[in-house]
């Protein structure tokens, strides 16, 4: 006797937790504007850092200390700053056409300033001939761990651009499917790659675009004979 599959839990987009759920309306000036709040402060805690090596500032607790709340505090405000900016990107992307260089710069700013917050910082203490070997050499870990760090958490992996929205926008009708931890959507809520998934989020091609997922998958693209300049990758 063929055993029964369970049946598919769906959940609509409106019900997804706030790790998931898409941001709702057109506008990014709030998120863009807390980008570069945080990116800021991210800025001000690396100079403040700097002053605290070449002995301008003075705080009452040890160097080391210091900076390494000072290395925290701009690795949180970076990788936070970041997120809003891929969230912004995801609801009002950049056109690509004619400005491939900018479309890659404005997609990848969270990365850029990833490095901006720290390589300048690290540069100078690794050249601080002052410090003690032992607060250097911590303080030097500390920093170049907090910088790869918030590299990969600011990357943006998967960009979007303006066109590729607006096409899947008007090809795909209709509420799509994704997973909690995938990166594509899905037309379909049998599709063979959700075969192991029994819980799914439904929505438009619009909420799963601001939710992270960006790419339609190949099997349903290539089951509704969709074509146009959006994303198609293959199978989760």
């Amino acid at each position: 006797m063929e055993e029964k599959k369970p049946k598919k839990i769906i959940r609509k987009a409106a019900d997804q937790s706030e790790t998931t759920a898409p941001v709702k309306g057109g506008s990014t000036i709030g998120l863009r504007i807390g980008s570069a709040v945080l990116w800021a402060i991210a800025i001000a805690c690396e100079v403040l850092c700097i002053l605290l090596l070449n002995g301008t500032l003075y705080v009452p607790i040890s160097l080391m200390t210091a900076l390494i709340i000072g290395i925290v505090i701009d690795l949180i405000c970076v990788v936070v700053a970041a997120m809003l900016w891929k969230k912004a990107n995801r609801i009002k992307p950049m056109k690509k056409e004619g400005t491939k260089v900018g479309f890659y710069l404005w997609s990848q700013l969270g990365l850029i300033m990833a490095i901006a917050c720290f390589l300048p910082l690290i540069v100078i203490l690794l050249k601080n001939k002052d410090l003690d070997k032992k607060t250097k050499r911590i303080v030097a870990v500390v920093a170049i761990v907090a910088m790869v760090l918030a590299g990969a958490l600011s990357i943006d992996y998967d960009p979007i651009s303006a066109e590729e929205k607006a096409s899947a926008e008007s090809l795909i009708e209709g509420d799509v499917y994704w997973t909690a931890f995938g990166k594509k959507y899905h037309i379909d809520e049998d599709c063979q790659a959700l075969a192991n998934s029994n819980t799914l989020y439904a929505g438009s091609v619009t909420d799963a675009i601001e939710a992270n997922r960006t790419a339609l998958c190949a099997f349903c693209a290539r089951n509704h004979e969709i074509e146009g300049e959006l994303k198609i990758e293959g199978a989760e």
